[in-house]
């Protein structure tokens, strides 16, 4: 555990209303050698423990050792990760100045939230004509503040901080694709140009959900000035639909939740054909092979296109990475490299690694790894305008904020990313 350093929490995150100080670049460095000290611990035990099992078998403390320590990395990893993103915490604001507009609207939202007066923020929507009014479930946030949801979205979200996001102002984006591609051929530079044929072309949807939090405050909360509530409405949302997002854009089933990569009809990558997701295959049930474990990543990394691999990413959970960081690769060099600087990623095989705790644990016929190139393999749509409700009655004497926003996912390119299945079949 990290000296000083108290692990990053949701219960912390969700209800800290002041906006902290960033950590001190001190701070940030002396975790980050300590993370590296840990590691290089870890390689010495896991040395000795290898050599064990070839001698006359492993020690149990030895292993437990390995174990221990391994946790440890897992740990500090989490906590450097918290004191990375709250470093790059995104400020309420913009260069060059607020505008009057802005202004205006900042103190008509700002005067909704405390005291539930309604009347500027009422008729800045009129006089703009949006579809933000409070019959419609709420006011929409200022600007800055939807901007400071997104960009703390992108760093707490694994698979939003690699996939390509789009906004869109509709319930649901419509992205044609085609099917075949267009008839193409060689022909002699003065010679007639046939016709080509013309491409199949078929359609794909991402409908947005509706995605809900529902911080509360205290009357003294709100009654306090000096406490910014539009960073403070940011910082309490933020966690929780980062959590959920996460949850969904692996295992969602798509009906009001986007759909999860994961939830698609995934076929031996031998038979893969558009609209599934191809896998590898380890050859053991729920289990690396016992010799030459790391050939099995190989093959999944050159089961991708050469096209895909040149930004592809690892994308598994903490548990499934302890396993991988042990593997060596034939000269005897672990596979699995620390983060080259702090809020970087860990390196598997040369590509980044990215933790989402919602990929499975490895099992008997799971999918606990995926590779590829996600910026082109999932695509997160983005309704425009977070809303906020105010609830002074239900939870009296609390004060609810129902926020919501709107957002999809789903597939786009299906050649983009494989996995890989600990089974035989």
């Amino acid at each position: 555990m990290l000296k000083g350093l108290k692990p990053m929490t949701a219960h912390n995150e969700m209800h800290a209303p002041e906006v902290k100080a960033a950590p001190d670049q001190g701070d940030l460095t002396a975790a980050f050698e300590e993370f590296m000290t840990s590691f290089e611990a870890f390689k010495e035990a896991n040395d000795e423990k290898l050599s064990q099992l070839e001698r006359r078998g492993a020690d149990p403390v030895t292993v437990e050792k390995v174990e221990r320590i391994s946790r440890a990395l897992d740990t500090q990893k989490q906590a450097i990760d918290g004191l990375a993103l709250k470093k790059v915490r995104p400020t309420l604001g913009r260069e060059g100045g607020t505008s009057f507009a802005d202004l205006e609207r900042k103190q008509a939202f700002d005067a909704y939230m405390r005291s539930g007066d309604e009347r500027s923020l009422r008729a800045l929507e009129e006089k703009s004509l949006s579809y933000g009014s409070g019959p419609d479930g709420g006011y929409l946030v200022p600007d800055e503040t939807e901007a400071a949801i997104g960009a703390r979205l992108a760093d707490l979200s694994p698979i939003r901080s690699i996939a390509s996001v789009r906004q869109v102002s509709s319930a649901v984006l419509k992205k044609p694709f085609a099917v075949s591609g267009p008839s193409v051929g060689w022909v002699a530079e003065t010679a007639a140009r046939p016709e080509t044929a013309a491409s199949t072309l078929d359609e794909l949807q991402f409908p947005t959900a509706e995605l809900y939090a529902m911080p509360a405050a205290t009357a003294a909360l709100l009654d306090d000035s000096v406490i910014d509530l539009d960073q403070w409405i940011a910082s309490e949302v933020e966690t929780a639909f980062a959590e959920q997002e996460g949850a969904a854009f692996v295992n969602g089933n798509g009906v009001n939740k986007p759909k999860g990569f994961l939830n698609y009809t995934q076929v031996d990558d031998t038979g893969w054909s558009w609209g599934k997701v191809g896998y590898t295959l380890t050859g053991v049930s729920g289990e690396l092979p016992a010799t030459d474990s790391s050939d099995v990543l190989v093959d999944l990394v050159y089961a991708l296109k050469a096209g895909y691999r040149q930004n592809a990413s690892w994308v598994m959970n903490r548990k499934t990475q302890a396993t991988l960081r042990k593997l060596k690769d034939a000269d005897g060099n672990y596979m699995w490299q620390p983060p080259a600087s702090p809020g970087s990623r860990a390196m598997l095989m040369g590509f980044p690694l990215v933790e989402a705790e919602d990929m499975p644990d490895i099992g008997a016929d799971t999918t606990p790894i995926a590779f590829g190139d996600f910026r082109r393999f999932y695509l997160i749509v983005d309704r425009m305008g977070v809303r906020v409700l105010r609830d002074p009655y239900s939870a009296k004497p609390y004060v609810l904020f129902y926020t919501t926003k709107r957002v999809g996912g789903g597939i786009q390119d299906f050649e983009a990313a494989k996995l890989l299945k600990f089974g035989t079949a």
